[in-house]
């Protein structure tokens, strides 16, 4: 059986492009999860990230069930904290905020963590967290206490991006933040990917099929949307989003 990296280098290396959605567990109803997690994979999403900021273990553990239950595809762990590793999911990215200079999301919520994905026997996906400044303070920069990255500054998202792959990191995610009023710039997107050659996750802020489609030609080879389907009016938007960025490339 092959693991959810293999899944995504794959997609990378046969210039395939992947759609995934983010469920966070604090903003999410028991039958709201369900249901969109159904719907989404009905129509071609591709995995489903599972994570947030403000949430306790139980109810992570909870989501993690409810994705499952209703889906085939992976479901990754996308933690706040190291509180928030559970053992149903497929795998967890193991993320360092390299972003920020705050060793406690460098280095010291990992040190907690890593037994408890040993003994849980979890995929661990080591993965590059970079904060991309998106118009406004975000929960995740709030709560991690760092900047983010210049927007209009490749050459600063470039040099981390390449620190993370000289550190070993398998996969670099730029995030704008959940709810951002401007996602990751595609130019940002475009530069990182041609120089780092590590697979790229990029999310924050994604409302429009064609912004996402755009993030995928850029070079992103997963594109994760989330707040915007949380409401119902959008969830008809589901297949587009998912054709659009299976579309690039091909």
């Amino acid at each position: 059986m092959s693991t959810v990296y293999e899944y995504i280098t794959k997609a990378q290396t046969n210039n395939r492009h992947l759609f995934f959605l983010l469920i966070d567990p604090g903003d999410a109803e028991t039958n709201a999860v369900s249901d969109l997690v159904a719907a989404a994979t009905e129509n071609g999403v591709d995995g489903f990230l599972v994570g947030g900021s403000l949430v306790t273990r139980e109810k992570v553990a909870e989501s993690v069930q409810l994705v499952k239950k209703s889906t085939d595809r992976p479901v990754v762990l996308f933690p706040g904290a190291a509180q928030h590793v559970v053992p149903e999911a497929d795998a967890i990215l193991f993320l360092s905020l390299l972003s920020g200079r705050n060793p406690d999301y460098l280095i010291g919520q990992h040190i907690q963590a890593a037994p408890v994905i040993r003994d849980y026997d979890l995929e661990a996906i080591p993965t590059a967290y970079l904060l991309v400044e998106s118009g406004g303070m975000t929960s995740v920069e709030f709560i991690s206490a760092t900047r983010p990255l210049p927007r209009n500054n490749m050459d600063i998202a470039v040099a981390h991006a390449l620190a993370a792959r000289y550190l070993g990191m398998k996969l670099v995610y730029l995030e704008a933040g959940s709810g951002a009023r401007m996602p990751v710039p595609d130019e940002m997107i475009e530069a990182v990917a041609q120089q780092c050659h590590l697979p790229l996750i990029v999310g924050g802020g994604l409302t429009g099929v064609r912004e996402a489609a755009a993030k995928a030609r850029a070079g992103a080879t997963v594109v994760v949307a989330g707040n915007h389907f949380e409401q119902k009016r959008a969830l008809k938007e589901l297949r587009d989003f998912a054709d659009s960025i299976h579309a690039v490339g091909h």
